[in-house]
């Protein structure tokens, strides 16, 4: 049985509607690709408290767990494990974004997400978002 891998995405959504995707760095895994912020849970943590952490870490946004609203998540075979990817919405945070870790970030508009490339376990998440949006 394939090992369980729990990662937590965000979907920033702005005040005119728009959702934030990062472009992951080329020297990486699925490099190139677009997709929603977010990581791994270092131990101890929730799944809120990890996206607080990483959205610090990767955008230099500010943001509290009572902020993060869980709306979709995807279940992934990838190699050698199995991605569990809940995906949160987050729609009040301070600072600006910048791509601490990413290539790129860029606003779209929900009806837009799947026009970009992305990993496996993204795409059903854009869709989804999409649809709640």
């Amino acid at each position: 049985m394939a090992k369980l891998m729990l990662v937590v995405a965000c979907a920033l959504v702005d005040r005119d509607g728009r959702v934030l995707i990062a472009q992951r760095p080329e020297n990486k895994s699925a490099g190139g690709l677009w997709e929603f912020p977010g990581g791994k849970l270092d131990k101890g943590e929730t799944p809120e408290q990890a996206l607080v952490r990483e959205l610090k870490e990767e955008l230099g946004v500010e943001t509290e767990t009572a902020c993060l609203a869980p709306i979709a998540f995807a279940s992934q075979p990838i190699e050698d494990f199995h991605l569990l990817m809940p995906l949160f919405v987050c729609r009040k945070w301070t600072g600006q974004p910048h791509p601490h870790e990413h290539q790129a970030l860029k606003w779209v508009r929900p009806n837009a997400l799947m026009d970009f490339e992305m990993p496996a376990a993204d795409r059903p998440l854009a869709a989804q978002l999409r649809d709640f949006l």
